[in-house]
């Protein structure tokens, strides 16, 4: 046989053993028996089909950015003729008129969409003239109308935002969901806390081993918003209501567990998450704070001069960490003072050119300045102040109308010091100082 029909003939072989395994193995290959568009056909009536399935409708706590806000609990009801009955828990004109009907549509584009098309709960989330904060100026509440279908698992519908592509998850409603809604907003001052349960409240994650701590700061129902503080930094955390607790985002990681739901305790006013093999996290309470930190170190000797203010007619008055106590001494002082004078400050001066001490300011009499030496405590992380005089005259008794005032701040226990994560309306820090042997707690400005 000759050379060239030789490779012929192997070129044929080789051919057609090519072709043999084509055939064979046409089952592990994508059979593209449909085009794009009937694609997005099929999908638009798979989710056509989803939202019509559930007799109660869905629910889904909408997270728009849980950098800065929280989580809005929505129920929605689909009817076939294009319809949607919806609920929130937006504000309180949404608990009033708790349930709306508007329309929906399922639209093609890129991929299947759904689309509230008339007005609802849920554009209260992305109108951008109605913003929480200043920091959202013309951003709203950073939310969405068009949800993008990204298929179904175990009974949810998957969802992705069309203006930050975030996840969001449409669960099957319950009558209870829809009769319980209203609940939600009888939540929110067990949220907001109490602070006769304790003047602190933390955060503590048991991995079923070890528990880990972490401050759990003021939350805000401005904004549904909250930090979680440890020796780290500060971490955080968006809040939705629910009608037996609250729901968070992102969810407490414990190893390969994600807990986001807590329950309420009315007993002692806790949030519970409960996991499996012991693990859980709570929202608690506590009279002594749940991280202590070298915070207080800034009133030490030899450090820079420092001021912190407490004023009567500004922020620091109304700030949610100043405890009842604090705030019925303050008003003991005003009801010991002759009628017209009151006082308007407490503020400490640590590392002045005069040296320490708690200066109080009066509207009809002068300001008190009381000399303290500042002792500290490393094991406790705390200090200790110590009298020396009343403007510069030692022999001077403290003054009868602030006796028991002063004499928190002159607990022989220590005085913890905290420097806070929140702001009160204006950039500078705030600390609290907080007797060790009361509840006494007193919320200041640091001014340089």
């Amino acid at each position: 046989m000759k050379i060239k029909n030789i490779y012929m003939f192997l070129f044929a072989a080789f051919l057609a053993l090519q072709l043999s395994a084509c055939d064979n193995n046409t089952d592990a290959e994508p059979k593209f028996d449909q085009t794009p568009t009937e694609r997005l056909n099929a999908q638009k009536a798979e989710l056509n089909e989803a939202l019509l399935s559930s007799p109660e409708g869905w629910k889904a706590v909408y997270f728009t950015d849980n950098t800065v806000l929280g989580g809005y609990t929505h129920l929605f009801k689909f009817a076939a003729n294009g319809t949607v009955e919806m609920a929130s828990d937006f504000d309180d004109v949404a608990k009033t008129y708790l349930s709306e009907v508007s329309e929906y549509q399922i639209q093609l584009g890129s991929t299947v969409s759904l689309v509230f098309t008339t007005k609802n709960k849920i554009h209260l989330l992305s109108d951008s003239n109605d913003y929480p904060i200043d920091a959202l100026t013309s951003e709203g509440y950073r939310g969405d109308f068009q949800f993008l279908y990204y298929g179904q698992e175990n009974g949810e519908i998957i969802f992705r935002t069309n203006r930050n592509n975030q996840e969001l998850r449409f669960v099957k409603a319950t009558k209870e969901d829809w009769d319980d809604l209203v609940l939600n907003f009888d939540m929110i001052p067990n949220i907001i806390g109490d602070p006769t349960l304790g003047l602190y409240r933390g955060l503590e994650v048991n991995n079923g081993t070890t528990k880990t701590t972490y401050d759990f700061n003021p939350f805000s129902t401005v904004t549904r918003h909250t930090t979680i503080t440890d020796a780290a930094g500060s971490y955080d955390m968006g809040i939705g209501y629910a009608p037996n607790g609250l729901v968070v985002s992102p969810p407490v990681v414990v190893g390969n567990q994600k807990l986001s739901n807590f329950i309420f305790n009315e007993t002692d006013g806790s949030f519970t998450a409960t996991g499996t093999g012991s693990v859980s996290a709570s929202i608690k309470y506590s009279d002594v704070p749940f991280l202590l930190t070298d915070d207080y170190k800034i009133l030490l000797s030899g450090r820079a001069y420092s001021r912190f203010g407490y004023y009567t007619d500004d922020y620091t008055v109304d700030a949610a960490t100043n405890s009842a106590l604090f705030n019925e001494e303050i008003a003991k002082i005003d009801a010991s003072l002759p009628a017209g004078q009151y006082i308007t400050g407490v503020q400490l001066y640590m590392n002045h050119s005069l040296g320490n001490f708690i200066y109080y300011t009066f509207v009809g009499r002068g300001a008190l300045q009381h000399f303290v030496d500042v002792q500290e405590d490393v094991a406790g992380k705390k200090i200790i102040l110590k009298h020396k005089s009343w403007n510069g005259n030692t022999t001077v008794a403290t003054p009868a109308f602030l006796a028991s005032f002063d004499n928190y701040l002159m607990d022989t226990n220590g005085i913890y010091v905290k420097k806070e994560s929140f702001k009160l309306g204006y950039s500078n820090t705030v600390y609290t100082f907080k007797s060790l042997s009361s509840t006494f707690r007193m919320t200041t400005w640091q001014l340089n």
